[in-house]
């Protein structure tokens, strides 16, 4: 049975893997050398990544949770390139 607006289980099944992949790819980027972190600091962010995933992983919106890939994503791309992705928006 599909669902408009909440997560099944054979769709949050197949989310998954994308998400696992995800989280591990940005965990290892922050141990980039391109970032410019202290020991310290690495273990704050990967804190931070771990908290992100920990209340997403309870999300059931269909709709959120592809905003919280996408983000995700963006947020690796943004690593990649040895920068910081800023989770404040400016107006």
């Amino acid at each position: 049975m599909t669902s408009l607006l909440w997560l099944t289980a054979e769709e949050a099944a197949k989310n998954r893997g994308k998400v696992l992949s995800l989280y591990r790819q940005l965990l290892r980027s922050i141990n980039s050398p391109k970032l410019q972190l202290s020991y310290a600091s690495r273990l704050a962010k990967k804190a931070e990544v771990k908290t992100i995933f920990l209340f997403g992983s309870e999300e059931v919106s269909k709709h959120n949770v592809a905003d919280l890939i996408r983000t995700g994503e963006y947020a690796l791309s943004q690593l990649k390139q040895g920068k910081i992705p800023n989770n404040t928006t400016q107006y």
